[in-house]
């Protein structure tokens, strides 16, 4: 196998055209080099060099790797400096998964921030929703991912969650609609994804009914579309009514619900830097941007129990 400090002795001795010459540009004593190259020679079983008076001469063989050596350093070189630059997040890639409202509300601060700090790192944005998305993490396939749940619980084995903030619930409806959610039963419901339809039916459950659904869409403009024609109420996360508010429907907090928006990674240390990057600019596009609480329009207020 040829030894790259061997390769960059014979290299040398090319560049340079004596033993003694190529050995003080390395540093090394010449009968260093000297050893180095016969162990080169020994290593490929080609005769690299030949006696010329009192110095050597590269063979036909010895010119050739010495020309292939010179691209296999300077890619090594070039390697080595891609790679440090990585570690220190100048450079390379981080995949971020996040869901439709966060893409919407939260995450163009995140890549801001990235951008600002951190100019020659790209940040790839995978749309899913929390259980795609950390299934993606678990696998290596993205390398964080901003997540959200209802109830206090742990992201999984080999996951780590820190919390973002607690956004808050709204109930939904269209002018003439329920005005409190405690009136759930009166009317049907247009819900969201497999996890807001749970919360859905907890909250009905709570208040005293179960929700008849009319319509369900992952789609929030879509659900506020629904709701504002009459169609039926939703509920919907504050982040979702930041990034897009119907003009023809109403809103009101909910007093006691809300659901936890974290940034999760796999539990692994150490992490590469660039991870680090990635959740400090969650914290700071968090404190930037006004989330928790939309304005809430003439007539909505709190939907109590």
């Amino acid at each position: 196998m040829i030894d790259v400090q061997q390769l960059r002795a014979l290299v040398e001795l090319s560049r340079l055209g004596t033993v003694s010459a190529a050995a003080e540009s390395l540093g090394f004593s010449q009968s260093t080099v000297s050893h180095q190259l016969a162990a080169l020679s020994c290593a490929t079983g080609a005769v690299l060099l030949t006696r010329a008076g009192r110095g050597v001469r590269l063979t036909e063989e010895g010119r050739a790797l010495a020309i292939r050596g010179q691209e296999v350093l300077d890619l090594l070189d070039r390697t080595e400096r891609e790679v440090v630059s990585m570690a220190q997040a100048e450079s390379g890639r981080v995949r971020l998964a996040a869901f439709p409202s966060a893409v919407a509300s939260l995450v163009p601060g995140v890549l801001d921030v990235v951008g600002q700090q951190y100019p020659g790192l790209e940040v790839e944005l995978v749309d899913a929703e929390p259980p795609e998305a950390l299934d993606a993490l678990r696998r290596g396939r993205v390398d964080a991912a901003l997540s959200f749940s209802y109830i206090d619980d742990d992201a999984g084995e080999g996951l780590h969650a820190e919390h973002l903030f607690d956004d808050v619930l709204y109930l939904v409806t269209h002018p003439g609609g329920i005005t409190r959610i405690a009136d759930g039963a009166q009317c049907r419901w247009v819900t969201g994804c497999a996890r807001c339809h749970e919360e859905l039916i907890a909250v009905g459950r709570a208040n005293g009914f179960t929700p008849e659904t009319a319509y369900a869409s992952d789609d929030y403009v879509a659900v506020q579309a629904l709701v504002a024609a009459g169609v039926g109420a939703a509920l919907l996360p504050g982040m979702a009514l930041s990034a897009y508010r119907h003009e023809g429907v109403q809103v009101r907090p909910l007093a006691r619900e809300q659901r936890r928006v974290e940034v999760v990674t796999r539990a692994e240390q150490p992490r590469p830097l660039a991870i680090d990057v990635l959740v400090d600019a969650c914290r700071t596009a968090t404190r930037r941007t006004s989330l928790r609480r939309p304005a809430v329009r003439a007539g909505g207020s709190a939907a109590s129990r």
